[in-house]
């Protein structure tokens, strides 16, 4: 269930589709498939209470997480371009600290208002939406969020995804590891703000194609 409010729900497909003019349409031809990525030591080992698509804020925290907020959407697509409904859309990224959650990390340094992993099942159209915020970087790699999708038929596709502009892309290990220019060029997702959904917060859109 959702925690996002009614207003941002009416206007997340609008506010983050106005950063490109449209949604990003499948082409004609195949589509690419995501690149697959390492799910790296930091998938949470036990899972959240709260572990819905709102990262920002959990159940019963007065105050919401440090960092800047960040509302990701985008489309889970097969490669003829159609939208998979029903797939399980996981993410999972460290807190403004550096760190992550649920994990063998030290735990006085946490964010403790920072749900560190959130999940959610694409819609009809193949859409899926996140509360989060900004990736940080962290000794080793550039900003990153991990998504794992499972689409209904059981396949799972394990990616990162990656910010547009940030200098220590050209030196993070993992995405330095996608060779094709125009695969690499997949998982690196501009940030534009969208203060029409919330002061001071950023936007991105990020389809990601399933074989």
């Amino acid at each position: 269930m959702t925690k996002l409010s009614g207003l941002r729900r009416r206007h997340l497909p609008l506010a983050l589709a106005a950063l490109t003019g449209a949604w990003s349409r499948a082409a004609l031809a195949r589509l690419q498939p995501t690149p697959r990525q390492t799910t790296g030591p930091f998938y949470p080992r036990t899972l959240p209470r709260d572990a819905d698509n709102d990262l920002v804020r959990i159940a019963g925290h007065a105050t919401g997480a440090a960092g800047t907020v960040t509302y990701l959407q985008g489309r889970i697509l097969d490669t003829g371009g159609k939208p998979l409904a029903k797939a399980k859309v996981e993410i999972w990224q460290c807190d403004s600290r550096g760190h992550y959650h649920y994990v063998s990390d030290d735990e006085r340094q946490l964010d403790p208002d920072f749900q560190g992993y959130g999940t959610t099942l694409s819609g009809e159209d193949g859409g899926y939406r996140f509360r989060t915020i900004r990736p940080v970087a962290y000794p080793g790699r550039a900003p990153h969020i991990h998504f794992a999708i499972t689409a209904a038929t059981g396949e799972r596709l394990i990616t990162q995804m990656y910010v547009a502009g940030e200098a220590l892309n050209e030196h993070d290990p993992v995405l330095s590891g996608i060779r094709d220019p125009a695969a690499r060029a997949a998982v690196i997702v501009p940030l534009t703000p969208v203060p029409q959904l919330e002061h001071g917060a950023l936007g991105a859109i990020f389809d990601i194609v399933m074989e």
